[in-house]
């Protein structure tokens, strides 16, 4: 008898990890980076200007997640897209925010990459100095569920 509830013990408890791991991984099935961005696109050679683009974004959205390593809160879809043309120049993607905003960015190789506060006070920066050519699908969240103005900057002097 004590191995049968025993064993209903064991599999209460893989079907609640289960559920948990179901759970965990929802939020990161909504994020699609091919999904269109909410605040547009733009197709930059190296060195152009001028330098540097910037667009109004609002930051944040219902996803919790923690691609490339940092916790953030973001949407479905990429806030920016940026069809970059690499060149000799390094390129440097970054928020101004007065909220502590993030960056979660998929890069044209599909590896995903994110910082929260390079970029002083609590302002993200990612930096690449030899940066790939292709579509970049740009990510502005927030570490709390806030919806803040946020100025998403794009340069290859900073």
């Amino acid at each position: 008898m004590n191995l049968f509830v025993g064993g209903r013990l064991a599999l209460r408890l893989l079907v609640i990890g289960a559920v948990a791991c179901l759970y965990a991984g929802r939020a990161e099935a909504q994020i699609n980076p091919n999904l269109q961005p909410t605040y547009g696109s733009v197709t930059l050679k190296s060195g152009f200007t001028p330098d540097p683009f910037s667009k109004q974004v609002v930051a944040g959205g219902p996803n919790e997640t923690k691609l490339g390593g940092v916790k953030a809160f973001v949407a479905n879809a990429p806030d920016f897209r940026l069809n970059y043309t690499a060149g000799s120049l390094p390129l440097t993607i970054h928020v101004e925010s007065d909220a502590d905003t993030t960056l979660l960015i998929n890069l044209p190789d599909g590896t995903w990459v994110a910082d929260d506060d390079s970029g002083g006070k609590l302002n993200p920066l990612l930096r690449f100095a030899q940066p790939q050519s292709g579509r970049y699908d740009i990510y502005v969240g927030t570490v709390s569920r806030a919806n803040p103005p946020a100025l998403l900057f794009i340069t290859e002097r900073k």
